[in-house]
């Protein structure tokens, strides 16, 4: 019986442990070795993508849907290639580089300037939107659908005209014009700001004799999933909001599945992609009806593509009217999406950042880290910062849980003397020890609410540094230059010493070792278990831990070592202030004693 409440701390704790490695298992490892597998189908699809298909089909008629235009198959061709396929207009900005496709008008060359494929600073920048030829195809088109009588409207074989030698940037912005055959003039102005949000406003003037009506329209479309790991903790693939049917995503999967899926029509929205860390968005002109369409065609080309189909634009003979559609293309920085949010008014454009269903503790924990990261100058500072004030919060709970720890220590002669007591009646012996909780003021699962307030923070934290752009390539000290990634030592080479790689399952590097370590120390604060199976577990589940936990990201390795150090202080001040006994010295000896001879 004395030792009752300790073993349901102590499988408390086990269970608790084992379900952080389930989840880590189900959500991070087995999609990361199904994201291995599609990749390389993916590089036998390029191989095969080598047939062409017929010219882009015209614009379907008014009210129809969005131009699902066959792109032709050009797998082989470069992005030089590409790029000089046709005329463009080059824009520069802090924040990003490229050019407009004249041809179609079309956004397919972004380039992310602070942004780089790996945190080797001569590695190649991040190319968002590429021009449809290249393999890696990924680009946004604006344009308009009507009846044939309207004659050509703006698509996607619509070559616009530019003033010679113009250039886009964030003091100039460059107007785009395209006179149709019947008597329809579009005047393109297109606008950038300094982070990564083109405006394009369209003034439209119907210089035939007769009414005309005619649907603006708009499409992202791209031709490969993102390469990297797909994990079920972060949404990528299709996304998007209006007012009529709230948030909506639809994950590359569903859509080889389900071919399309089209949500109420509504309005005050957006729609586009979304990475892990990029995401390419349409915004609507506001107050306007449109249908969003979420699809995956397999025609010529395999391509998904989101579009909207706004209702008919109506114009009077003569009358000019004007339709503005925002483009976000580019990193999903917290502070950018939120002034997009309140100074654009895009309705619930902070959605684009996939907070999770905890984010009540996932937003107010990156807010935190942020401030403490330009307060330090480091998110590796930031990080054990923000672990002492998530300590300081639960300190009085956890201090609680410690003093009814201690306390229940000290009251184990009573207990023991009460299970001899009351040996045959166990009903007074189980009175008689409630009683004895009481009185010494002990609570039996007092030491389950350490390891239950820490599985929250955890998961918290993890969302953070696995989902935000700021933790990634964010560096540390010595050898951790990406605290988004997993240590890249290894004990296996001497971390580094020796001249030759490891295996990615024995990356056990000096962070996860020190977790193991600091964790190992923690459970020695406690008495060994006196059942030689809880013993084994007691004794090998650090050792599991640091080899399971390798994988995680540095910063989380981090957290869990840094907690583990200031849980070990804390227990140890208010047990030797309520004169329970630390076992961790005499645990330590006794791992090095000669055991007994059993007979």
């Amino acid at each position: 019986m004395q030792n009752m409440p300790n073993n349901r701390n102590f499988f408390m704790t086990i269970a608790l442990s084992v379900l952080i490695l389930l989840v880590w298992q189900v959500f991070y490892m087995n999609p990361k070795i199904e994201a291995q597998r599609q990749q390389a189908q993916i590089e036998a699809q390029r191989a095969a993508e080598q047939t062409k298909v017929a010219d882009p089909a015209t614009a379907p008629a008014q009210g129809t849907a969005a131009p699902a235009t066959a792109e032709a198959v050009a797998g082989d061709v470069s992005l030089d290639s590409a790029m000089a396929q046709d005329q463009r207009v080059a824009f520069d900005t802090p924040h990003l580089k490229g050019s407009i496709n004249l041809k179609g008008g079309r956004f397919d060359d972004v380039v992310l300037k602070e942004y780089r494929e790996t945190v080797d600073k001569t590695s190649p920048n991040i190319h968002l939107l590429v021009p449809s030829p290249v393999a890696s195809g990924y680009f946004a088109e604006i344009g308009y659908t009507g009846v044939a009588a309207l004659g050509s409207l703006p698509g996607p074989d619509t070559v616009w005209t530019a003033d010679a030698g113009a250039t886009l940037s964030v003091e100039k912005p460059v107007t785009l014009t395209f006179v149709n055959d019947k008597g329809l003039t579009f005047k393109r102005e297109i606008k950038v700001d300094a982070d990564y949000l083109f405006t394009v406003t369209d003034s439209v003037t119907n210089g035939t004799a007769a009414d005309a009506a005619l649907s603006p329209y708009g499409r992202i479309t791209r031709y490969q999933k993102p390469l990297g790991t797909s994990v079920y903790v972060l949404h990528e693939g299709a996304i998007g909001y209006h007012e009529t049917a709230g948030l909506q995503e639809i994950n590359f999967t569903d859509l080889e599945e389900d071919k399309e899926v089209k949500p109420a029509k509504g309005s005050n929205g957006w729609l586009g992609f979304t990475d892990k860390y990029w995401a390419a968005a349409l915004v609507p002109a506001a107050n306007t009806e449109y249908q969003a369409r979420f699809s995956r065609f397999e025609d010529g080309r395999p391509r998904y593509q989101v579009d909207y189909l706004s209702d008919p634009l109506t114009l009077k003979a003569g009358e000019t009217k004007t339709v503005e559609t925002n483009l976000f293309a580019g990193a999903k920085e917290v502070d950018i999406i939120n002034k997009y949010l309140d100074e654009k008014k895009f309705t619930r454009f902070d959605l684009m950042i996939d907070w999770g269903w905890f984010y009540f503790l996932t937003k107010p924990m990156f807010y935190l880290m942020d401030w403490l990261n330009k307060l330090f100058g480091n998110f590796g500072l930031a990080i054990l910062a923000t672990t002492v004030v998530v300590k300081l919060i639960f300190f009085p709970l956890a201090n609680k849980s410690y003093v009814s720890m201690a306390h229940m220590k000290t009251a184990q002669p009573k207990m023991l003397e009460i299970k001899e007591k009351y040996a045959d009646d166990r009903q007074k012996q189980q009175q008689a020890m409630l009683e004895l909780y009481k009185t010494e003021k002990i609570n039996p699962i007092a030491g389950c609410w350490p390891v239950l307030l820490q599985i929250p923070v955890f998961f918290a934290l993890y969302k953070v540094i696995y989902v935000t752009i700021e933790m990634r390539h964010a560096p540390f000290y010595g050898w951790i230059h990406d605290l988004s990634a997993p240590d890249p030592t290894s004990i296996f080479n001497l971390f580094g010493l020796l001249p030759f790689a490891v295996p990615a399952f024995l990356l056990i590097g000096v962070w996860p070792l020190l977790m193991g370590i600091t964790m190992f120390l923690q459970m020695r604060m406690n008495p060994t278990p006196p059942d030689p199976t809880q013993a084994a577990i007691f004794t090998w589940m650090p050792v599991i831990f640091t080899f399971m936990m390798a994988t995680f990201p540095a910063g989380l390795i981090i957290y869990w070592a840094w907690n583990n150090f200031l849980s070990i202080l804390q227990q140890g001040y208010i047990m030797k202030r309520n004169g329970a006994k630390i076992e961790l010295w005499d645990n330590l000896v006794g791992m090095f004693k000669k055991k007994p001879a059993t007979t």
